[in-house]
């Protein structure tokens, strides 16, 4: 009884702490509630990681389990086939929507006899990571909606990490199939290069940045493991604007001049 009050009282401190922000998931893909916890600072997640099993375990049972947050250091066992969770970003448009919670509204626009009076704008919001994106420019709530599951896709890809082992990297096929010819790593089997208006760019931009964030913004370093000059790589990131934002934003934080 003891230990059991014990780790009610680290949930409380956990609930009281003010950087900190839970999101409760109604169910993840095999039917089970997931908890989110984002917005941690550092030290407080490293606590925060040690005594989550412990405590989900305690208040909620086995069935619960926690994913990583956007913005984050989101680790995940990608050879785990017990993981619950597939990549956000593979999942189908119905099981990606699954996950969001969907509003919609009136947007502002001129005025005269076409003007919408309907509630046709969407706003998407990703539950397990927080991440929100939007559609107003379409008269159809039903275009909105396809076009705000693809700026979620591209955000999601720009924002949520996933961590790279270093030592024994090998590129991911999707990461290669956005590389230019030039790469050494690239085999027949991966195609011609995917551009950005290709469905499947975004799995490869995710890799890439992933990448990138590893090697804490180093485009030679990253050049390097993926078979590439260093300008073919820099090349390839300023080529797709919202890839050469973060990129920068990553360098600039770590005291780097941008890629131009």
């Amino acid at each position: 009884m003891a230990s059991a009050m014990g780790k009610s009282l680290n949930l409380i401190l956990l609930l009281k702490h003010p950087s900190t922000r839970i999101v409760v998931v109604p169910k993840n893909c095999k039917g089970y509630p997931v908890i989110s916890f984002s917005n941690c600072c550092s030290s407080f997640s490293r606590r925060l990681h040690q005594q989550n099993q412990q405590l989900q375990q305690l208040l909620f049972g086995s069935k619960y389990s926690t994913t990583a947050s956007a913005g984050g250091s989101a680790s995940r066992d990608s050879n785990s086939s017990t993981s619950y969770y597939k990549k956000h970003l593979e999942m189908g448009d119905e099981e990606l929507m699954r996950q969001c919670e969907m509003d919609t509204f009136k947007a502002s626009g001129p005025g005269g006899q076409h003007r919408n009076k309907r509630e046709s704008a969407v706003r998407l919001k990703h539950l397990p990571t927080g991440i929100i994106a939007q559609a107003v420019e379409d008269r159809s709530q039903h275009m909105n909606r396809a076009s705000a599951l693809l700026r979620l896709r591209t955000l999601l890809a720009l924002r949520v990490r996933n961590s790279v082992d270093l030592e024994s990297y090998s590129p991911p096929k999707e990461l290669l199939q956005i590389l230019p010819p030039k790469s050494t790593l690239r085999g027949s089997d991966c195609g011609p290069q995917i551009g950005p208006n290709n469905s499947k760019f975004v799995l490869g931009m995710q890799a890439l940045l992933d990448l990138i964030f590893a090697v804490e913004g180093s485009v030679s370093q990253a050049a390097k493991l993926l078979g590439l000059s260093t300008g073919a790589l820099s090349r390839l990131l300023l080529s797709h604007d919202s890839l050469r934002m973060a990129v920068n934003d990553l360098r600039a934080s770590k005291g780097m001049k941008p890629l131009k």
